[in-house]
């Protein structure tokens, strides 16, 4: 059951100084780097503008330093996670040492969940949700790939990413980031990148730099080709983008008047999203 938070909009609370000793233990095989800084915190809980939506799903919570900024959204918040000495402190002592947190109209729900692998459905039913979190860098590609499975329902999703993952997601064509991921979240979605990150505000602190990005699903849009081939295009072309499309797309079996097409003579780092998406409608409509 979710927990009923009363109504109160102090943001006084939102300037308490995080606890430096961290309540939960990181966990190096879970990838756990938690965020001790409270303004970052504060920051990322605010890259959802939630303008038409009020369910946001957090992923890896960790020590609830990020979650209790959620909740003063008045958002009906469910926190997950794979770690159960987290989940544990998020049902028991968090409530106690943030209550402000909780005095809001929204709700909170703790799951000890894979969010790869579980039934998000079963959480909002057919409501739209934003997702959000400080993410494990190991699977967060993995995240996105399955954020864009549920595109349908979420018009926003934010957070905190390897600073050259997150680059990658939000680059333009022409750059050395500029890849798989880049075209196929940009299809369906705006994608800012909106602040980096430096390593000692975590603990413990990653070796790497830390990207915060938001994705905004594209209003009234409709995908004007096959899906399932835009994934195959794209993917064949970068897997080899040194090489022109017309190498690196071989294995598509074209017509020879398509492959005197001048696209093909370009690498895939020069086509931008719609050029992916108009090669795809070619390739479809092709007749040898």
């Amino acid at each position: 059951m979710g927990t009923k938070r009363k109504k109160n909009k102090d943001d006084k609370y939102a300037h308490k100084k995080h606890n430096e000793k961290s309540p939960v233990k990181a966990k190096k095989y879970l990838g756990q780097h938690f965020l001790k800084d409270e303004g970052i915190a504060k920051q990322i809980a605010e890259t959802l503008l939630q303008k038409d939506y009020k369910n946001v799903i957090e992923i890896g919570p960790g020590t609830g330093v990020l979650t209790k900024y959620l909740l003063l959204r008045d958002s009906n918040l469910v926190a997950m996670d794979l770690d159960s000495e987290s989940i544990t402190y998020l049902n028991e002592k968090f409530p106690l040492e943030h209550p402000k947190a909780f005095e809001g109209d929204g709700t909170f729900k703790v799951i000890e969940a894979d969010f790869l692998n579980y039934d998000i459905f079963t959480l909002f039913g057919d409501e739209q949700f934003g997702i959000t979190g400080n993410f494990p860098y190991n699977i967060s590609t993995q995240i996105v790939f399955k954020m864009l499975e549920l595109r349908n329902h979420v018009p926003e999703f934010s957070g905190m990413f390897q600073k050259e993952v997150a680059q990658r997601i939000c680059s333009s064509e022409g750059s050395k980031a500029y890849g798989i991921l880049s075209v196929l979240v940009q299809v369906f979605y705006d994608a800012e990148y909106l602040f980096t990150v430096d390593p000692i505000v975590f603990d413990p602190p990653p070796k790497v730099q830390s990207g915060v990005l938001r994705l905004t699903r594209k209003t009234k849009f409709e995908l004007s080709c096959d899906e399932q081939l835009l994934y195959r295009v794209v993917k064949a072309a970068f897997n080899q983008r040194r090489k022109t499309l017309r190498n690196s797309l071989k294995t598509f079996t074209l017509s020879d008047n398509l492959r005197e097409d001048t696209i093909f003579d370009l690498r895939p780092e020069q086509l931008a999203v719609d050029d992916f998406v108009a090669l795809t409608k070619k390739i479809a409509d092709d007749t040898l």
